[in-house]
């Protein structure tokens, strides 16, 4: 599938740029100071350094984006992906140590206890000596001049006592790594995520339009066998009566069936030719009735330049014919459309049998609800009234 394949290209494009930018400013910064700064020279081991570690962070990424975060976008396994994220970090963290020389110099270079035991001795040996320090005094025992006494020396044994002291283990800048890192694993999660949807709504819209063009094929197919049928055999009747309009009415047939056939697969059909289709359908369905049943027609003369979906405004006139016809009761069919530059209006209006026609066929009007919304989203309106003895439907549509 294009799309699929399209979706995944763009996400890889993006982190592509994102990481591109962020070595790149590191060129872009140093030339900048370069420039401000006439001391200070352009040196490729300080962007070396840089790049150093922000290879550390891109590979952590690629293992993320790869490896871990496929299990919560993919297969939803949340706790998994948890577990192995918490792994991942103490990971990272075990880098950061293992990066930190203090703790390699204090670990590795510890001094023995014959060392430590010389150091006491010595220590002990510089106290004695440092009581025994003639401060400048005088005959009475006063301070001369404005000399104060020595300072008291740190002692020996303290000063190594805190060189040896091991730095701490997790310092400020282990903190911000982490935390650096967590953010950038939910950002690639919130990137993954967002094209994971744009994804779901692309196979959603494919289905979709494969659903739409079967109804369709389904609507050309079925518009309908009872209609094509009754018309068939008031053809027959015709023959005998008056078989000039049994001819008339053969060729109106034909010029439907064409239609149906060879027009409505397109995904839009000049408006003249579905306003014709929809006059030559109702004059056929005219044969079936008797003067009961009063049918009205409204459609422009002057018919502009646009297309529109095929077979878009039939259901709701073959529902017309199919509930509000009586063959016992006087009945009506009204039938409008007005047209507008950018718009068309179609109005359908009928009475309510009291025992509907049972004829099955189209696809019903929640399928034509559906086919708007597909075509047409938010660009359309429908207004359906039905009361107890009138259907009333009222659409508006983008011509385009």
């Amino acid at each position: 599938m294009s799309w699929l394949k399209n979706q995944s290209r763009n996400e890889n494009l993006l982190y592509l740029v994102v990481w591109g930018m962020l070595f790149a400013v590191t060129l872009l910064s140093l030339y900048v100071r370069t420039v401000s700064d006439q001391t200070v020279t352009f040196s490729w081991n300080e962007v070396f350094i840089v790049w150093r570690l922000f290879a550390v962070y891109l590979l952590f990424f690629l293992i993320h984006n790869f490896l871990i975060a496929p299990l919560f976008v993919y297969q939803h396994r949340r706790v998994m992906y948890v577990i192995v994220v918490v792994v991942v970090l103490a990971a990272f963290v075990a880098y950061q140590y293992s990066m930190r020389p203090s703790l390699r110099g204090f670990m590795g270079h510890r001094p023995p206890r014959t060392e430590m035991r010389d150091a006491r001795n010595s220590s002990d040996s510089n106290r004695e000596s440092s009581t025994r320090v003639t401060a400048p005094v005088n005959n009475n025992g006063e301070y001369k001049g404005d000399e104060m006494p020595p300072p008291p020396q740190d002692q020996p044994e303290q000063a190594r006592f805190r060189r040896h002291m091991p730095p701490p283990i997790f310092g400020e800048r282990d903190v911000l790594s982490v935390v650096v890192l967590i953010l950038m694993f939910g950002a690639n999660l919130g990137a993954k995520l967002y094209f994971r949807n744009r994804t779901d709504h692309e196979r959603l819209m494919e289905l979709e339009k494969q659903n739409l063009e079967q109804q369709l094929e389904y609507l050309k197919y079925q518009i309908s066998p009872h209609f094509f049928m009754n018309t068939l055999n008031n053809i027959h009747a015709l023959v005998d009566i008056e078989p000039s309009k049994a001819q008339e009415t053969i060729r109106e047939l034909s010029k439907m069936m064409r239609f149906v056939l060879y027009e409505s697969d397109k995904s839009g059909v000049p408006l003249k030719k579905e306003l014709e289709f929809i006059r030559t359908y109702i004059k056929l369905m005219e044969l079936r009735f008797t003067d009961k049943v009063k049918i009205t027609v409204e459609m422009p003369s002057d018919v502009p330049d646009k297309t529109i979906p095929p077979l878009m405004l039939i259901s709701f006139i073959e529902n017309a014919f199919k509930h509000g016809v009586s063959y016992q009761h006087e009945s009506f069919i009204d039938v409008k459309v007005e047209t507008e530059p950018e718009q068309l209006m179609f109005t359908c209006r009928n009475s309510k049998a009291d025992k509907p026609n049972e004829e099955k066929g189209g696809v019903g009007l929640a399928n034509v609800k559906q086919r708007l919304n597909l075509l047409y989203g938010h660009r359309y309106k429908l207004h359906i009234h039905d009361t107890a003895d009138s259907y009333n439907v009222e659409l508006t549509i983008p011509l385009s």
